[in-house]
């Protein structure tokens, strides 16, 4: 396949997908990783498509109506995610009580929670695993398991939640935007991430800076219910926002 081609081959990709990894280029074209990363670098400073930690996203996705797999979300933006994830740890204090959404930032967050003190409640079933091998007393949500994402949705699990209450939460998103608040694609995990956060006495949504201008399926939460903790925001009017921190 001439180089042309191929550019043109993923950028039809990323159109059709909105969010693409690496690993899936490889295998829809056939060929060397190295080329890959090579080629979404000449479409990203030709203004193509926007590069990041793993993959591409698509120009204009201001609305996705799909989740990725946990497999692709991990590696995007990892060093933001990471510095996110450091701080918001760090927010957590003697004898919280914890909710801990499913998604890639929080779950990165366990690695640097050191309160031991601290008692949580997630529902992911890795988070759970992560937090109960480092020693903390945790529970997990019954319902039903969505492995695309890793979370526990459904009745059962919006009925569990009924009967905590929570002195701080931290939530992932799909999407942040002034009007349309926090959004996933999802109405069921939508569900259980509202009636988690109707139960928390502070909710932290933890969005990188990806996330800003993009709307999902269904809205969870209005953007002034939350802070929200994120890193080089591209929209400097937002800094004035007293909901956001942004970290450097």
């Amino acid at each position: 396949m001439l180089a042309e081609e191929r550019l043109n081959e993923i950028l039809t990709i990323v159109e059709r997908k909105k969010t693409v990894s690496v690993q899936e280029l490889i295998e829809a074209l056939d060929t060397s990783e190295s080329t890959i990363r090579r080629d979404l670098t000449l479409l990203h400073r030709k203004g193509k498509l926007i590069k990041v930690r793993g993959g591409a996203i698509a120009l204009g996705g201001d609305y996705k109506t799909n989740d990725d797999d946990i497999s692709i979300r991990q590696d995007m933006n990892r060093e933001d995610k990471i510095k996110i994830a450091r701080y918001a740890a760090g927010l957590i204090a003697p004898n919280d009580f914890v909710y801990l959404d499913a998604g890639t930032t929080t779950e990165i967050m366990i690695d640097y929670i050191t309160e031991k003190s601290a008692k949580f409640v997630t529902n992911a079933t890795n988070h759970a695993g992560k937090l109960a091998r480092k020693g903390y007393t945790t529970y997990i949500l019954g319902g039903e398991l969505k492995p695309i994402t890793d979370a526990i949705l459904g009745d059962e699990a919006i009925a569990s939640l009924k009967k905590y209450n929570f002195t701080k939460g931290f939530w992932g998103t799909n999407g942040i935007n002034l009007k349309a608040g926090f959004s996933t694609p999802d109405v069921n995990e939508a569900m259980v991430k509202a009636e988690a956060m109707r139960h928390c006495k502070e909710c932290y949504v933890l969005g990188d800076s990806s996330k800003f201008n993009h709307i999902s399926s269904v809205t969870f939460a209005n953007f002034e219910d939350c802070n929200i903790i994120t890193t080089n925001l591209e929209d400097k009017t937002l800094r004035r926002r007293k909901n956001i921190k942004e970290i450097e």
